[in-house]
């Protein structure tokens, strides 16, 4: 048994820093790195794409990129463990068997493929069952919104993966495997924990959250003194130093840039939580309220005190559904009273949209430069003057900023997807028919797109099996 295992985070999301788990294979010495591809979203735009052609459905990045990978993780003996798998977490193995076939390394490389989440094809049947699944935000049943369901996907934890590495594989895919799951199966394996050894499953649970959103916790998207935060250009991406004991070290690899310190760690930590007492994985209960952290060196933080509580009977399911449609168009007004000039546009389509009969769920105005990012709050105190003069903003307010342009950004939603496309027709008209200065319409007409809307629920794990399959190259 190892005393120390090393997990290397190189993916955040599908779209992360292409060279991050390249550099993580060949900067410094890793014995696992982990790959999470899925947000919530995603897996009912790869349900669409194999729905097109029944061989898609899985991140082809990920198979891309083991080309160039593979070779090194062969050699180096460095395990790969990635959720990229999708909807069509077969397809995506028999891709990197290909691979590794053309790359001459027949007899060197067991895919491990774990399958078991995707329970599309079993809804009707739960629903015939009586198996309650309700939205964990409304408690919506089901059946009000079946028929409109793109994509059905259980949360699964470490167990399978622990199972795939125990049959020797190397690298491993799924479907949505937790993020969490992924860091924890490579320590749970090689030191031996018992499933039922609560706190070490919670470290290594904390440990994978720590990591799974790349480089958030070495010093990208970090709030606290960022302007001083090195080489951001070329940012390491976090590594995990796991002991034994259920303690362990965040860093970086040395020559990296960015910065792992207490602070990019507790601002990752404090990513997604809700309650710290009860973070809630299919593998434990995990209480970050427990958490210790203390530095430990240059760009090393160590982690330990950590406790946890039994896991629960069930799993969560990420469902997602047709909501609608939407669309959203941009005008940019310049100086003098470009606020005043937006707000009147707005008022202007509004009526247009009213008079032509139009049906929305929500208009939603936002004044960029203004009030996009901080909404209300923004009209609480007047921001700094961006270099126009002092003047009445459109709201009536003497002394307010003149800025020297506002972009006025306009999205609707709506279920007649007619209304929605006839919208996009009446943003271009004001150009011409509105207030003066329009100096940018972005990006030309805008498009129509489908809402995939999230329905989150629970489901008993007493219904769901994963599988555990291993093909060789």
């Amino acid at each position: 048994m190892k005393e120390t295992v090393r997990v290397a985070g190189g993916q955040g999301f599908w779209g992360d820093l292409l060279t991050a788990p390249v550099d993580q294979v060949r900067k410094g010495p890793i014995d696992y790195l982990m790959l999470d591809y899925l947000a919530e979203v995603t897996m009912s735009i790869l349900q669409k794409q194999r729905n097109r052609n029944p061989e898609a459905g899985y991140a082809r990045d990920f198979v891309e990129l083991m080309r160039e990978i593979l070779p090194d993780c062969v050699e180096k003996n460095i395990k790969v463990l990635s959720n990229a798998g999708g909807v069509n977490v077969t397809g995506c193995a028999m891709g990197i068997a290909n691979v590794a076939r053309e790359l001459g390394l027949q007899g060197k490389v067991k895919i491990g493929v774990v399958t078991g989440d995707d329970v599309l094809d079993r809804l009707d049947d739960f629903i015939a069952n009586g198996v309650e699944i309700n939205s964990m935000d409304d408690g919506t049943p089901l059946s009000a919104i079946r028929d409109k369901v793109q994509s059905a996907n259980v949360y699964l934890g470490a167990e399978a993966l622990v199972e795939a590495l125990g049959k020797g594989a190397n690298v491993i895919v799924g479907g949505r495997l937790t993020d969490t799951g992924l860091t924890l199966a490579p320590l749970m394996h090689e030191f031996g924990w018992s499933f039922d050894d609560w706190d070490k499953v919670s470290a290594g649970t904390i440990a994978g959250h720590i990591i799974e959103c790349g480089a958030q916790s070495s010093g990208g998207n970090c709030q606290y003194d960022w302007q001083n935060i090195p080489d951001m250009a070329n940012i390491g991406f976090p590594i995990v130093e796991a002991s034994t004991d259920g303690t362990f070290i965040v860093t970086k690899h040395e020559g990296t840039g960015g910065r792992v310190n207490i602070q990019s760690v507790k601002e990752q930590l404090l990513y997604e939580m809700g309650d710290p007492h009860e973070y809630i994985t299919p593998d434990v209960v995990a209480n970050f309220a427990s958490i210790q952290l203390e530095a430990a060196g240059d760009n090393r933080v160590r982690v330990h005190g950590i406790t946890g509580h039994p896991k629960t009977d069930f799993y969560k399911v990420s469902i997602a559904y047709t909501g609608g449609y939407k669309s959203v168009g941009t005008l940019v007004y310049s100086w003098p009273d470009a606020l005043e000039k937006a707000h009147a546009a707005d008022k202007i389509l509004r009526e247009r949209l009213k008079n032509l009969g139009l049906e929305f769920e929500v208009i939603l105005t936002e004044y960029v430069g203004v009030n996009a990012t901080h909404g209300h709050l923004a009209t609480q105190s007047s921001p700094p003057c961006l270099g126009g003069v002092a003047a009445a903003s459109a709201d009536g307010v003497v002394g307010a900023p003149d800025y020297p342009e506002v972009q006025l950004r306009v999205g609707v939603r709506g279920q007649n997807k007619a209304d929605v496309e006839r919208f996009t027709k009446e943003i271009a008209p004001l150009i011409l028919t509105g207030p003066p200065s329009v100096t940018g319409f972005a990006g030309g007409r805008p498009k129509v797109e489908e809402i995939m809307a999230y329905f989150p629920a629970l489901i008993p794990k007493s219904l769901i099996t994963p599988k555990v399959d291993i093909i060789e190259a």
